[in-house]
């Protein structure tokens, strides 16, 4: 199975081992009067992740780097604006199984709680980062306003005229740039990264490899 995963726009040049993502619970137990427990159920904590990833310092075959970020300082600068703005951004995980089957993905609004950058002579130059994520929903208090209004008479605004049958609307096109990959295309264009592979099936004719996407390329968009 092969894995993409994003942090933020930064796709990970190597996969972890490991995504551990835990779902924390918040049932509390009460003890009664004649000493029996009971299980107070409350809704369910934010998710943590937890992620050990190696950033290679030098140019392995297998490692996958598609412009989001050049190199380890670039990632470390990236992770330092994300503890420092407080802002939320996105974490996911795309899944491909054997010929290009794709299963269920992971994609959350998360913060950044803490990272841990070490260098580890088992792993030669290379640089791990320790991530620490939590899920983020957001919140906030509603107001309704309302307003008492005199009834009034409205005009009523005359219907559109109907398209003219058989001019099918105009195709939305989109052109590689330098850095491009899929799922930045489909975050800038379509507001949401794992919309990739809606731009992906439509290209086939175009994509091979939905990795490998070229500057000058002209793409059909959803």
């Amino acid at each position: 199975m092969a894995y993409e995963v994003y942090i933020d726009d930064m796709l990970l040049p190597l996969p972890p081992e490991k995504i551990p993502i835990k779902y924390s619970g918040q049932n509390k137990t009460a003890t009664l009067i004649n000493g029996e427990e009971i299980n107070m159920i409350r809704p369910p904590g934010l998710a943590e992740i937890s992620l050990d990833v190696v950033i290679p310092q030098m140019d392995y075959p297998f490692a996958v780097w598609d412009g989001s970020f050049e190199n380890a300082e670039d990632f470390l600068e990236r992770l330092k604006e994300l503890k420092e703005d407080g802002t939320t951004f996105e974490f996911i995980v795309i899944r491909d199984g054997p010929g290009n089957n794709s299963f269920f993905d992971t994609n959350m609004d998360v913060t950044l709680e803490d990272y841990k950058v070490s260098d580890d002579a088992k792993e030669g130059l290379d640089l791990i980062v320790s991530l620490s994520m939590k899920e983020y929903k957001s919140y906030g208090t509603k107001i309704m306003n309302f307003v008492i209004v005199e009834e009034q008479t409205v005009p009523v605004a005359p219907e559109p005229e109907l398209e003219r049958q058989g001019t099918p609307p105009a195709a939305k096109i989109y052109t590689v740039t330098k850095g491009d990959s899929l799922w930045a295309i489909a975050k800038k264009q379509l507001g949401n990264g794992s919309r990739w592979q809606e731009i992906y099936n439509l290209n086939k004719d175009k994509i091979s490899n939905p990795n490998v996407i070229y500057p000058g390329q002209v793409l059909t968009m959803p």
